[in-house]
């Protein structure tokens, strides 16, 4: 199989709508009913997970209940739209079911949205070996059809790349696999000319470090640093991403291609 190419007619992954599921999880009263509520429908009677709400707070409040009308007005058809179009651009070495799972990272949840993120993005193996991919839809964003888009696309994106090519331990991994990711799903850079310079002047030393809050500060820029109680080293918000997407965007390989080992 050629990575990156997907043949003619093949699907490998298929859009799996679970918003509706997880409404029905917030119609239950804030408790104990509906946190077994929630353990029923993600475990069920197996002894492993059934559907992958690992992500999703049962205890959340009003404004999840509110975000979730909103996105079940119209995000299943384009999520659907996306993965139509992912199973027309790539190829994948196992099928694939994608879901949207709304992640709430407001009014107290129990969330942290930069580690979450990460973790998402570059860590999972654990979903992935279920035949899982998950894409979180963050309370603290005003949803649209266009990210949900880009979002679906992304994250289909990272789990493709990292079976093919394997986890990104290294800032430079993690910030090709992203940039890739980014380019994919069809990004674009709010970094000027003179921003990117100077991120790429400061970044270049810890392009090969694994030291995990540099790694975080390096792409997520200062205030998460500072929300994280890690370092803080010069950089705008997502500094570190949008040079990566800049960099991949600059490549002039298209990011289908880059799936492969030998790009």
């Amino acid at each position: 199989m050629n990575p990156g190419i997907s043949p003619i007619g093949h699907s490998y992954f298929e859009y799996v709508p679970l918003l509706e599921i997880q409404r029905e999880i917030y119609r239950t009263p804030v408790g104990f009913e509906r946190f077994q509520k929630y353990l029923q429908t993600m475990i069920g009677d197996s002894e492993d997970i059934a559907l992958p709400l690992v992500g999703m707070n049962p205890m959340g409040k009003e404004h999840v209940r509110a975000y979730l009308d909103q996105l079940i007005a119209y995000s299943d058809d384009v999520a659907r739209q996306a993965v139509q179009e992912a199973n027309r651009r790539l190829s994948s070495p196992s099928a694939l079911k994608v879901v949207l799972v709304v992640c709430d990272d407001l009014k107290g949840s129990w969330i942290n949205r930069y580690f979450s993120e990460a973790a998402a993005r570059f860590n999972p193996s654990a979903l992935l070996r279920r035949g899982w991919v998950v894409v979180p839809c963050w309370t603290s964003d005003s949803p649209s059809s266009e990210q949900i888009k880009r979002d679906t696309l992304a994250y289909i994106y990272r789990a493709v790349y990292i079976s093919y090519r394997g986890q990104a331990r290294t800032l430079g991994q993690r910030m090709r696999q992203e940039g890739y990711a980014l380019a994919f799903a069809g990004e674009h850079l709010a970094l000027d000319a003179e921003e990117l310079a100077y991120t790429t002047a400061v970044i270049k030393p810890h392009l090969d470090s694994e030291h995990y809050p540099t790694v975080m500060a390096c792409l997520y820029g200062d205030e998460a640093a500072q929300t994280l109680g890690y370092k803080p080293l010069g950089f705008t918000v997502r500094a570190g991403l949008e040079l990566a997407l800049h960099q991949a965007l600059s490549s002039g390989l298209p990011a289908e291609a880059a799936l492969s080992r030998f790009s």
